[in-house]
């Protein structure tokens, strides 16, 4: 199936997602609104930040899923980016105030904001979001925060990543088929998740780093957490807007169109 088989409506909505999805990541939006290169950022942070980074970000990942979709209804609705952005933004204002120190207890905190908006976005784009499948298709957004080596070069960004994590989405997909949502600690689910963090700690480190400018304080943490969850909110309207457009007219024939748009 080409682009011309899909509806004009449903092709704007793939060239809208793929604009999302491909387009510069956090770190440009940060530098552009602070004015500041990350790398000055990073050079301030020391040593064992990465550390406390990778174990956070482990953490904050393992802890927000059930927590996110538990308030969502199945009833396809507009999603409440503003409202998430709010929330986001007060628990930043604490990250950029209290610096590195406060991040064990602000990035559980804003993920869990973010993965909730995520999930409602997904839930807008017509997912079933009670189900195993959509809880970690929206997890999954977290992976499209930065590239990484182990990308396949010859795949575009969005479906490298995907490309990546499928097998172990699979494998916790079958395990979740067996034993439910619940069964948190499994090593199908670990390694998915591991898997995420791995590319969620790009965009965290980001935006630690952007936080440790002198410049940033208080309100700047605000801002930047702001952007934080702008940018995971777009990664998941195109991420779901693609899966939407894939149940109505396949994946094989979806990635075909989307990779042949300019």
């Amino acid at each position: 199936m080409t682009t011309l088989s899909m509806t004009p409506e449903d092709l704007d909505d793939l060239r809208y997602a793929k604009s999302l999805l491909e387009n510069p990541g956090l770190a440009a939006r940060i530098t552009n609104v602070v004015g500041t290169p990350i790398e000055k950022g990073l050079a301030m942070l020391p040593e064992s930040a990465h550390a406390m980074i990778g174990k956070a970000t482990q953490k904050a990942l393992e802890t927000a899923l059930d927590m996110a979709v538990s308030t969502l209804e199945e009833q396809p609705q507009l999603a409440s980016n503003w409202l998430h952005k709010t929330f986001v933004g007060i628990s930043g204002a604490a990250g950029g105030a209290f610096g590195l120190p406060a991040l064990a207890f602000e990035l559980p905190v804003s993920t869990t904001i973010i993965l909730r908006s995520i999930a409602d976005i997904a839930r807008s784009e017509g997912e079933a979001i009670k189900s195993p499948e959509a809880r970690l298709a929206c997890l999954e957004v977290f992976a499209l925060g930065g590239p990484t080596t182990l990308d396949d070069a010859s795949e575009s960004g969005y479906f490298a990543v995907r490309a990546a994590l499928a097998k172990s989405l699979s494998d916790a997909l079958e395990y979740l088929a067996q034993q439910g949502i619940t069964q948190k600690a499994s090593p199908p689910l670990v390694r998915f998740v591991a898997q995420i963090a791995a590319r969620f700690g790009i965009p965290v480190t980001e935006k630690v780093a952007a936080q440790a400018l002198p410049v940033v304080g208080a309100a700047g943490g605000a801002l930047i957490n702001t952007l934080f969850i702008d940018h995971f909110q777009n990664m998941s309207r195109g991420h779901f807007i693609v899966r939407r457009l894939e149940r109505g007219y396949g994946a094989v024939a979806v990635k075909a169109a989307y990779l042949a748009l300019p």
